[in-house]
């Protein structure tokens, strides 16, 4: 009896297994959330503390802006969406990360990403980013997607913290960040208090028009954007750090 109980569970399983279905291909559209008086408060000056109450008086305390990730098995391009309205005109505080075009082909581990970084533009050709990330066991539901909780890490001290849901194996995500066993739906990094949640996801079969970059930019690989703004901005203190972790995402 016991055996046959065994048997139904491996048959039950099989089939389960089966008939799983997985999301190929399709379009994600993320909103990219920041903190804004967050990002005011860590750059206070203590001695200029009228600049500080002026910003949080007049910025509202969060900015949206969104981003489209259309995706098949063995590619991804990561670029703005659509447009909203921001009544508020002046500085924001979330760094040079606007208007990213990320293009990563899974196939050949390559990625090629398009940024404008203070005024200049750079085309970013490198491997695909190799990131450990840390399994957490954490679950959360995500647009009706199981999503499994993992955190890493850039510039050997900024954490960020991914949800990925193996329903959709593509191993992309926002901006330059995947190399998970499954698409990333939302994404935190906590020391830019920003965060990327898909709320939308289309599905869709993409055409090889839809993964074309635009190849204009100084070509640069990832470490070297790196060392090219570290040197930049070497004298601005603790503004520096931030608008490098922006820049490298």
């Amino acid at each position: 009896m016991n055996r046959f109980i065994l048997l139904l569970n491996v048959f039950l399983f099989a089939t389960v297994a089966a008939s799983a279905q997985y999301t190929l291909s399709g379009k994600i559209e993320y909103e990219k959330k920041t903190n804004v008086h967050a990002v005011f408060k860590d750059n206070r000056d203590d001695e200029n503390d009228s600049w500080y109450q002026d910003m949080l008086a007049k910025a509202p305390k969060f900015k949206s802006t969104f981003f489209e990730l259309t995706f098949d098995t063995a590619r991804s391009i990561y670029k703005p969406g659509k447009e909203v309205e921001i009544a508020y005109k002046g500085w924001m505080g979330d760094g040079p990360a606007n208007d990213n075009i990320v293009l990563s082909d899974f196939a050949t581990g390559k990625v090629k990403a398009v940024k404008n970084v203070f005024e200049q533009k750079f085309q970013v050709q490198d491997t695909l980013r190799n990131m450990y990330w840390l399994e957490k066991g954490e679950i959360r539901i995500i647009n009706n997607f199981k999503c499994h909780k993992a955190v890493g890490k850039i510039c050997d001290s900024v954490y960020v913290v991914a949800f990925y849901t193996e329903d959709i194996p593509t191993p992309g995500g926002p901006e330059m960040f995947g190399g998970l066993p499954g698409m990333i739906l939302e994404l935190a990094i906590p020391r830019l208090h920003t965060t990327w949640v898909a709320d939308k996801i289309e599905l869709i079969t993409p055409k090889d028009a839809d993964f074309v970059i635009p190849e204009k930019g100084k070509k640069v690989t990832e470490k070297q954007l790196f060392e090219t703004i570290q040197s930049s901005l070497k004298d601005w203190g603790k503004w520096a750090g931030r608008y490098i972790w922006w820049s490298v995402l």
